[in-house]
């Protein structure tokens, strides 16, 4: 349901106000200790943003695109590893079983992620499967009533606090590519699932990762998402888009806020007998990250609004992702340049929002994945342009 004007303000004025007065301030505290307060994912609990796109009906907010995207604008201001705890359940944690899901897994399940009682997680990558999704080798076999699965993911956000696993496996090993995979799931806790130790990573300190391994992991038949083999990998797909939109909205609020963070620095720090705001050559940075940032929000905008009218967003949603992952990049680096040496030194943020910056061009779909479906479908539409 479409929130009118005024409540969706109020809305984004809260989750401002929540960034500004508790995530920002609490920003060292989780790189240092690779860990977000309690307190404060429980206040991200009773904002509702675990549940973000969840239907009312189930305990959600039931947002738009286009709302979703204005309250991430604002959360990506925050160092990444805030998002991070929810989006999974906002994402493909929960939009499997929301587009896919049966009556009986819908009731059982998106009540208790709409809440966060229920941290989701999205198991596909393998360590020999990434971009290549269709070559997922984790089985899942049926045995009578239930399914044995047995593989490993590799790099799975969120796995060590997951309470419930989407898995991909592939259901029909004779089957190649994505018409043998199968989505699943699957309740933390089972015997043979077990999870690795957390990685230590680049950036992102607070935000967890690790393996997750199936030796032999019966799970009930009623844990296949929709109760249908072999269409995991479309329902994948169905909410990839949407996923996509979401990163992309996250990277502008993270680069507004870089943006935000260059320019107080700029206009105090003093060289030569002024603020180095005044030298052209780094304003030439100042203005360049405005300019990418804006665009990237306007891209961002458009495309969640033609997504809640019903239109196909696949490439639009790729260009959106493509282009904020790598501007943000970009916006990053230019603020350790001005910062200079102080860029250098923890104590200034940018160093670690460089290195938290660097993860979005690589998940929800790498820059060159993005860019092989984007020159695909220009491809395409020259082709039936031309009648070939």
């Amino acid at each position: 349901m479409t929130l009118d004007l005024e409540t969706r303000e109020q809305l984004v004025a809260t989750i401002r106000r929540f960034v500004d007065e508790r995530l920002l301030p609490a920003e060292a505290e989780v790189a240092e200790s690779d860990s977000i307060p309690d307190l404060i994912v429980e206040e991200m609990k009773e904002l509702g943003l675990f549940g973000l796109s969840i239907p009312e009906e189930f305990g959600g907010l039931g947002l738009t695109m286009s709302e979703e995207a204005a309250l991430i604008f604002e959360i990506g201001r925050a160092a990444p590893a805030f998002r991070s705890l929810f989006a999974t359940n906002v994402g493909i944690g929960s939009q499997g079983l929301v587009i896919d899901g049966t009556p009986e897994q819908k009731a059982q399940y998106l009540p208790r992620i709409a809440s966060g009682e229920l941290i989701g997680s999205f198991a596909l990558t393998e360590p020999d499967v990434g971009s290549d999704a269709g070559a997922v080798r984790t089985t899942a076999l049926r045995d009578g009533d239930s399914y044995i699965l047995n593989g490993t993911k590799r790099y799975i956000t969120n796995a060590p606090l997951a309470g419930l696993f989407t898995v991909m496996a592939r259901t029909d090993p004779a089957q190649k590519g994505a018409q043998g995979v199968s989505a699943f799931a699957v309740e933390a806790g089972l015997p043979g699932l077990s999870t690795g130790r957390p990685e230590k990573k680049m950036g992102q300190q607070g935000a967890h990762v690790c393996d997750v391994i199936f030796e032999n992991c019966r799970v009930p038949a009623s844990a296949l998402i929709g109760g249908v083999e072999g269409v995991g990998f479309k329902t994948a797909m169905k909410v990839l888009d949407k996923g996509r939109l979401h990163i992309a909205a996250a990277c502008v609020g993270l680069a507004e806020r870089i943006i935000d963070d260059m320019m107080d620095y700029a206009v105090t720090r003093k060289q030569f007998g002024k603020p180095i705001a005044d030298f052209q050559m780094l304003q030439v940075m100042f203005a360049d990250s405005r300019a990418e940032a804006y665009a990237a929000r306007a891209m961002v905008e458009d495309a969640a609004r033609r997504r809640d009218a019903g239109e196909s967003v696949v490439t639009l949603a790729s260009c959106a992702k493509m282009f904020a992952s790598e501007m943000v990049g970009r916006v990053a680096d230019r603020n350790v340049q001005v910062h200079g040496g102080a860029g250098y030194i923890r104590e200034y943020r940018a160093e670690q929002l460089f290195r938290d910056a660097r993860l979005f061009r690589i998940y929800e779909g790498t820059t060159q994945i993005q860019q092989g479906i984007i020159a695909r479908t220009m491809a395409a539409e020259a082709r039936a342009r031309l009648g070939l």
